[in-house]
């Protein structure tokens, strides 16, 4: 598998029922069809990984329980605050989740294991926690103070844009050390 696709297919798992409500609501208004597709999706994601057997990582779950409890109150309420506020817990949670070090080695590309620094790849780590934290305030923030649609507008640009330029950036600079450090020993053996 490409080395992107392998890093970046865990993340997009792991935050897809968040971002296809995003896409919905701001595509369509509807936060009913929203939170029912972002359930739907949360529930498909875990029964697809338990089919095949496959562990259902810790994130998945707790994604997965924000997205039937917060989603069951907005169907039942018809109040979108509730799944509009789902996001900020998730956020925290992973946030929190990526103070841990180590977290990162499983979104690591088979090639960048044993050459990008350690300390590199929790200072990564710390990174991303940071983001998820400053995604968390600012999902808050709209969730509380503008219209549900706002909210699902500037969430929808902001939660995929942010974690692809951080990602992309981090891609980069571990594709790089990784290349130095093949060049380095390809150097002493030919040395």
């Amino acid at each position: 598998m490409n080395p992107l696709l392998h890093a970046a297919r865990p993340i997009l798992i792991d935050l897809g029922a968040t971002f296809l409500f995003y896409g919905v609501l701001a595509a369509t208004g509807n936060v009913m069809a929203a939170t029912a597709l972002g359930v739907a999706l949360g529930l498909a994601q875990v029964a697809v990984l338990k089919l095949r057997r496959s562990p259902v990582s810790a994130m998945q779950w707790a994604s997965l329980g924000l997205v039937l409890v917060m989603g069951g109150a907005t169907l039942l309420t018809n109040d979108a605050r509730f799944i509009l506020i789902k996001p900020t817990i998730v956020y925290a949670v992973i946030g929190a989740a990526m103070l841990q070090r180590g977290w990162m080695n499983r979104y690591m590309p088979p090639i960048s294991i044993g050459r990008v620094p350690a300390a590199m790849i929790t200072g990564a780590g710390y990174v991303w926690a940071g983001l998820m934290f400053a995604s968390a305030a600012l999902n808050l923030i709209l969730a509380l103070s503008v219209e549900a649609m706002t909210a699902a507008q500037v969430m929808a640009i902001w939660s995929p844009t942010s974690k692809l330029v951080l990602f992309a950036a981090q891609y980069l600079l571990f594709r790089r050390v990784s290349i130095r450090h093949i060049r380095a020993a390809a150097g002493e053996l030919t040395a």
